[in-house]
């Protein structure tokens, strides 16, 4: 269409999960659940000579990031060389590199071996049964690229097992799962925790190919105080039609009705911030950002433009692109990223976050596999990486999309390994979009995802649920208000219990 914008990326209404239900095969099973059991010294003993000996029996090296202990976990502590088992939480222990075990956190292979160092420990710790998890694998497949990322899912249970992890402590009371003991820790973000809302509308046009039709509509100005009164502090707002001609100059009348909308969102509070999202899947009618669609220099002239206009407003994140997919290359993408990263910077817009995204739909789950180790090579000129945050994405029904009512999982396993690689990196996360339904499910579930997020808010530094703005009361993953006033169940029960 000739005056459909080369960078609008928002999807229909109807189509916005719909489309990405029929490519995304992030599939999401279970439920995390979790019982702690605390040995007591009295009997610790004894309990360590059992775990030894069946504990001995399974040696089996495991790999790089996988989980190696927690609730019920029955099979190898062992880790591949170059890395050791370290505990973070009641629920769950993991393999990662040597270098970043620099806490007092060990998560403890009892083997035979070991047996007298810890049975000597007894005197003077307390012992802390790590609770377990069945192990799954979840695959992404993507049409020009495979990648499988190792979660875990935790099963209930009341009794302690064969696989233990020690925690060395000063007291006798069983050990917390604050996931903030695991080993190295990034940099407190002067950002804060973040939470809030995606307002859709100017997205209404734009499907996962990049293709697109019809315009988009403008969200309700009058959600972001409704929203912002109840504690909400960050909205992610995405785009359409900002520019006529890839690499093009941005069209004013769009920008003007865009900007107002950025600072209605602005002036609902004054601590609040803006997620400026282009919604472009990384194309533009099907072609590539960087490989056969826009040039990289055409993708850093869009954010060199529109960084300007914000360059002093240091309440603004800049959102890279929302879900890149089928990548043929990710060394490629990432180059692409720092073109804009780069770009946004030489305009003296020095002082903004920006979100960084990876494939796979942005996946929180495969980030650490796939293009995460390539992001981690994207500079900031302006020093440090601390502003630079990573962007992901993660749903909680049966196959990952966001296109069901019912909630299956609260995604700890996969945030639990995230963190995990954030930490050893020293980095931080973004969730900019998650959401559910108004059933007891996805209550329930996203309720639980987020309370972990904010309690590892050190490196998942903030979320925005999908979705309000222009969308109606009838869709399937609303939060939208009604016309009464009145919130929908998933923003009281799961929602707002987790602002900051």
């Amino acid at each position: 269409m000739v005056n459909a914008a080369a960078w609008s990326i928002p999807e229909a209404p109807s189509a916005r999960r719909g489309a990405l239900a029929s490519i995304k095969m992030i599939a999401s099973s279970s439920q995390v659940a979790s019982t702690s059991v605390t040995s007591a010294v009295s009997t610790g003993i004894s309990t360590i000579v059992a775990v030894a000996t069946t504990a001995s029996s399974t040696t089996t090296a495991l790999p790089l990031y996988a989980q190696c202990g927690g609730q019920d976990w029955t099979t190898s502590t062992t880790c591949v060389s170059g890395a050791s088992c370290v505990y973070q939480n009641d629920y769950y222990s993991q393999c990662l590199p040597v270098t970043a075990s620099s806490s007092s956190t060990l998560a403890s292979s009892a083997s035979t071996s070991s047996l007298t160092s810890v049975v000597a420990a007894v005197s003077s710790t307390t012992l802390s049964s790590s609770v377990t998890a069945s192990s799954s694998v979840k695959s992404t497949t993507a049409l020009s690229s495979v990648a499988t990322s190792s979660s875990v899912k935790a099963t209930t249970t009341s009794s302690a097992t064969a696989s233990s992890s020690v925690k060395s402590t000063t007291t006798s009371s069983s050990v917390t799962a604050a996931s903030s003991s695991a080993t190295s820790s990034a940099s407190s973000s002067s950002l804060g925790f973040r939470g809030g809302v995606n307002t859709a509308g100017y997205d209404f046009s734009v499907y996962t190919d990049g293709s697109f039709s019809g315009t988009g509509v403008t969200p309700p100005s009058s959600q972001y105080a409704h929203f912002a009164n109840q504690g909400a502090n960050v909205f992610r707002i995405p785009w359409q039609l900002m520019t006529p001609t890839v690499g093009g100059t941005i069209d004013s009348t769009f920008f003007a009705e865009y900007d107002a909308t950025v600072q209605a969102a602005l002036a609902s509070g004054d601590d609040v911030y803006v997620i400026l999202d282009l919604h472009n899947y990384a194309r533009w009618n099907g072609a590539v950002v960087g490989q056969g669609g826009p040039t990289n220099d055409e993708f850093a002239s869009l954010w060199s433009q529109l960084a300007t206009k914000y360059a002093s407003n240091d309440r603004i994140i800049f959102g890279l692109m929302n879900e890149p997919h089928d990548l043929s290359s990710l060394s490629d993408w990432a180059d692409s990223v720092q073109a804009a990263v780069t770009a946004i910077r030489q305009v003296g817009a020095t002082s903004q976050y920006m979100l960084l995204p990876g494939s796979s739909y942005s996946s929180a789950g495969t980030l650490p596999t796939e293009a995460g180790p390539y992001l981690l090579d994207v500079t900031d000129p302006s020093g440090g990486s601390d502003k630079l945050l990573f962007d992901v994405h993660k749903y909680l029904d049966s196959d990952g999309s966001g296109t069901s009512t019912e909630c299956v999982t609260d995604n700890v396993d996969v945030l639990t390994t995230l963190v995990a690689w954030l930490k050893t990196n020293s980095r931080q996360a973004f969730l900019s979009e998650t959401g559910g339904g108004s059933t007891a499910s996805c209550e329930s579930y996203l309720k639980s995802e987020l309370a972990y997020v904010k309690s590892n808010s050190d490196y998942i530094v903030g979320f925005t649920a999908w979705a309000a703005g222009a969308f109606d009361t009838t869709y399937a993953l609303t939060i939208t208000p009604n016309s009464d006033g009145s919130d929908q169940a998933i923003w009281t029960d799961a929602i707002l219990p987790n602002l900051p």
